[in-house]
């Protein structure tokens, strides 16, 4: 008997919130200047938002953008909004500004072949579930699919500003599953920042493939390229796919890993079915390599903080 649980969560999530506030930030330090060095990590919850690390670029927002930005992502006009940001270190830079990774780190890239979108079959059906609800409701929310072997066994569904009398009817005509919990703890108004304190880099697990899989440990939002906890686990994905397509794989997982200030990884290496080993050898894979292969310079980064990283034909699949 195998199994497997998944979660999701809304745009309006406050986690996920702080992502997407990182990441309008990044959009607009790079659509500006290219080559900025950005690196944001955001807190809020309970009035206010706290935003803070390093920008090094030749366009940095200024207090009014950064207040329109959260104004939009979290919906209120009444959040205090502090920023307090500096230029990145010299100390990174001088190992960045040769080519060099941002820092080390672990990188992990997952595929397999249970959907067309190659990821888990779980992680997909609590995503699905997730959109379509947020389209209907959208408000702070979360899902969870457990399945045992490919049948659906619980759905749990929490959804700000609902009834359960109503919701029930249509997640029941979205997803079948054997048993439903409709806000097991009761229905609920007050959402989002109001109701919770959120952190961006915290739905590490929704942002990459689940549960079931290893992950490098880096987050995403608020990263430019040449942090390759970001643009490396992108990399390490689209590696991951070709493979499954390549080889004819079930699943394929990809490791990388990179030393602060140098170009290549010190491994990179991925796992066929579970058990055949290889060397990945044919893509470059330094920073400035992938930020091209992938054509990084195209992605609104926002888009990629609201429903996971993979699987949504981004450039890295």
């Amino acid at each position: 008997m195998n199994i497997k649980t998944a979660e999701f969560v809304t745009p309006k999530h406050p986690d996920k919130m702080c992502d997407i506030i990182a990441d309008s930030l990044l959009d607009i330090c790079m659509k500006n200047d290219p080559d900025s060095r950005v690196a944001l990590e955001v807190m809020g919850g309970h009035g206010s938002v706290y935003i803070t690390g390093e920008v090094t670029s030749k366009y940095s927002p200024d207090i009014k953008e950064v207040e329109k930005v959260v104004e939009e992502v979290a919906g209120k006009k009444e959040l205090k909004v502090i920023w307090n940001v500096s230029q990145q270190s010299t100390f990174i830079a001088q190992g960045v500004d040769t080519g060099g990774a941002g820092d080390q780190g672990i990188m992990v890239g997952y595929a397999t072949n249970e959907t067309s979108s190659y990821v888990p079959l779980e992680y997909e059906l609590a995503r699905l579930l997730c959109k379509a609800l947020y389209s209907k409701f959208p408000y702070d929310g979360k899902v969870q699919v457990t399945m045992i072997d490919k049948k659906v066994k619980t759905v749990v569904v929490s959804f700000q500003n609902t009834k359960n009398d109503e919701l029930l009817p249509i997640v029941k005509n979205l997803i079948e599953s054997e048993e439903y919990f409709i806000n097991p703890a009761g229905e609920w108004t007050q959402g989002g920042f109001d109701a919770d304190s959120g952190l961006s880099g915290r739905k590490l697990i929704v942002d990459n493939y689940g549960p079931e899989c290893s992950i490098g440990g880096g987050s995403f939002s608020g990263k430019d390229w040449t942090k390759v906890d970001r643009s490396g686990a992108y990399m390490a994905r689209r590696i991951a796919v070709d493979y499954i397509e390549k080889f004819k794989c079930k699943n394929v997982k990809v490791k990388l890993a990179y030393a602060i200030g140098k170009k290549e990884p010190v491994m990179a290496v991925a796992l066929l079915d579970g058990y055949k080993e290889t060397l990945v050898t044919e893509y470059d894979l330094s920073p400035k390599g992938i930020y091209k292969f992938l054509k990084l310079n195209e992605i609104t980064f926002a888009e990629t903080a609201k429903w996971g990283h993979f699987g949504r034909n981004f450039t890295w699949k």
